[in-house]
C-alpha cells in the first residue's frame, strides 16, 4: 500500500487542482483567519487602529458603525459571487455546445476563475470573522484597522470584478480555447518525453508473451501510468510484465490489462500492487496522454467546418495550434517502451502511441470533413510542410507526405478544378521540400 501512495497522491491533486475545489478553498480559509487573527491582536494591542487615518475611518467610538460596514461588505460580496457563478455556469455551457464537452477540463483548472472565486470568498469569509469584535457590551470596541482592511478588501474585489469579466470574455474566445489547450499539451510534452529524437531507428526489441493474464478491475481510461513502479515490482518478483493497452485508451473490467510471467510469483496481493500502478478513470486527463489534447483541438476543428456551424476560421486556427503540438512531439524521442533491469534483462514492456498512430488520429478526421473546404485542404498542406520542415527522418517524412496527398486525392473529387490545381500545386511544392 505505501507503494502505492505516491501514485493516489498524484491522482488527487491532479483533480483537485482542476476544480473550483482547493485554491478558492485555500483562499477564503486565509482570508478567514487573517480577519479573525487582526481583530484579535487589534483587541490586545488597541494602539494598531491608531496607524489609521481619521479620514479614512473616523467613527471610531461607535461600534454600530463598523458592524453596519462589515455586515454590507458581507452581503454585497456574496451577492456578486452569485453573479459569478451564473457567469461561469453560462460560459460552461457555452463552451461545451458551441465547441466541445472535453475542454470543459481546461476551463475549470483556469487559474484566474478560481482566484476570482477565492477572492470574494475570502472577503466575505474575512468580514463574517471580523464581525464578532465589533461589539458594544461588556465593552464598546471598534476594530479600527481590521473595518478598514475590509473596505480594502471590498475595493479590491471590485477590481477583481472588472478582470474577471475581461477574462471570461477572452476565456471564451476559440483562439485562446486552443492556445491553452496547446500550451497544457506541450507541457505534457515536455514531461513525458524530455529527450530530442535521435535520427537512429529505434530497435525493434520484443518482450517475450507474457504467460498469465492479470484481468482489469475497474473500466474506465487509462490516465496514468507508474512505469517506475511497475519495473520495481517486476525486478522485486523477478517477472516480466506487459501492459496490454496504451494511456488514453478504455480498458473494460474483466479485460487483459497485463501479461505477465511465472504464475507462481504473482499471487493476490501482488496483482493488487500491480493494477495499483495504472490510475483509471472515467475520463481522460493530460498527466501523460498527449493524444487527448490533440482530440480536444479535433473536436473544436470538426465541429467548427460542420454544415450547422461553418466557420472555417475557427477550424484553421486549430489546424495551426495541432502543428505546433505535433513539430514538438515528433521532435522528441517517445518514452522507452521496453524496459530493463539490470542491462539486457527485459522486465516491463509500455505501449506509447506510434507516430502513425499521432498523425491519424491528427490528420484523418479534419481531411475527412474537410474534403469539400478548400480554405481549410490548403491549410492542412501548409501545416504538414511546416511540421516536416523541422524534421530529418526520412520515415516521418514519408508518412507525412503520404497524408498530404491523401487530402489532394480526396478534394479532387469534390472541388472545382481551379481550386484542385492550387491544391496539387502546394502537393508538388510540398514533395520537392519533403524529398529524402
Amino acid at each position: 500500500m505505501n507503494r502505492r501512495l505516491p501514485l493516489l497522491l498524484r491522482a488527487i491533486a491532479y483533480g483537485l487542482r482542476g476544480g473550483f475545489l482547493i485554491r478558492p478553498f485555500v483562499i477564503a480559509l486565509a482570508l478567514g483567519a487573517a480577519g479573525g487573527v487582526l481583530s484579535s491582536l487589534e483587541e490586545q494591542v488597541p494602539t494598531l487602529g491608531a496607524w489609521v487615518p481619521m479620514t479614512l475611518f473616523p467613527s471610531r467610538q461607535d461600534p454600530q458603525v463598523a458592524q453596519v460596514i462589515l455586515s454590507a461588505i458581507a452581503t454585497s460580496i456574496m451577492t456578486v459571487v452569485s453573479i459569478v457563478f451564473a457567469i461561469l455556469l453560462m460560459t460552461l455551457t457555452l463552451a461545451s455546445t458551441q465547441f466541445s464537452p472535453r475542454i470543459l477540463v481546461s476551463f475549470v483548472r483556469d487559474r484566474g476563475t478560481q482566484w476570482t472565486l477565492g477572492v470574494f470568498l475570502g472577503t466575505f469569509s474575512y468580514c463574517m470573522a471580523a464581525l464578532p469584535a465589533a461589539r458594544s457590551l461588556p465593552v464598546a470596541f471598534v476594530p479600527v484597522l481590521t473595518v478598514s482592511g475590509a473596505m480594502l478588501l471590498a475595493l479590491a474585489a471590485v477590481g477583481w470584478l472588472i478582470f474577471f469579466i475581461h477574462h471570461i470574455s477572452q476565456a471564451i474566445s476559440v483562439n485562446h480555447i486552443v492556445d491553452r489547450i496547446a500550451r497544457e499539451t506541450e507541457l505534457v510534452i515536455d514531461d513525458l518525453m524530455p529527450r530530442p529524437r535521435s535520427r537512429l531507428p529505434p530497435m525493434n526489441r520484443e518482450l517475450p508473451a507474457g504467460e498469465v493474464p492479470i484481468l482489469n478491475q475497474r473500466s474506465g481510461y487509462i490516465r496514468f501510468i507508474d512505469v517506475d513502479q511497475l519495473l520495481y515490482l517486476a525486478k522485486s518478483w523477478r517477472i516480466r510484465v506487459h501492459v496490454e493497452r496504451q494511456v488514453g485508451q478504455f480498458v473494460p473490467a474483466g479485460v487483459p490489462l497485463l501479461l505477465v510471467s511465472h504464475e507462481d510469483r504473482v499471487d493476490a496481493m501482488r496483482t493488487d500492487e500491480l493494477l495499483g500502478a495504472f490510475d483509471i478513470g472515467p475520463t481522460r486527463t493530460l498527466q501523460q496522454d498527449v493524444e487527448f489534447g490533440v482530440i480536444q483541438i479535433i473536436d473544436i476543428a470538426l465541429r467548427a467546418i460542420s454544415p450547422a456551424v461553418n466557420d472555417p476560421s475557427t477550424a484553421i486556427s486549430c489546424i495551426d495550434q495541432l502543428s505546433r503540438i505535433l513539430i514538438r512531439w515528433l521532435g522528441r524521442a517517445p518514452p522507452d517502451s521496453l524496459l530493463f533491469d539490470p542491462p539486457h534483462v527485459p522486465r516491463v514492456f509500455v505501449p506509447w502511441i506510434s507516430v502513425e498512430g499521432m498523425l491519424d488520429t491528427a490528420f484523418e478526421q479534419i481531411r475527412h470533413y474537410a474534403e469539400n473546404d478548400f480554405v481549410v485542404s490548403l491549410r492542412l498542406l501548409r501545416a504538414i510542410s511546416d511540421i516536416g520542415g523541422t524534421l530529418r527522418h526520412d520515415d516521418i517524412r514519408a508518412a507525412l507526405l503520404a497524408r498530404a496527398r491523401r487530402v489532394t486525392a480526396g478534394c479532387s473529387e469534390r472541388l472545382g478544378e481551379v481550386d484542385v490545381t492550387r491544391l496539387q500545386e502546394r502537393l508538388a511544392a510540398l514533395e520537392v521540400r519533403l524529398a529524402p
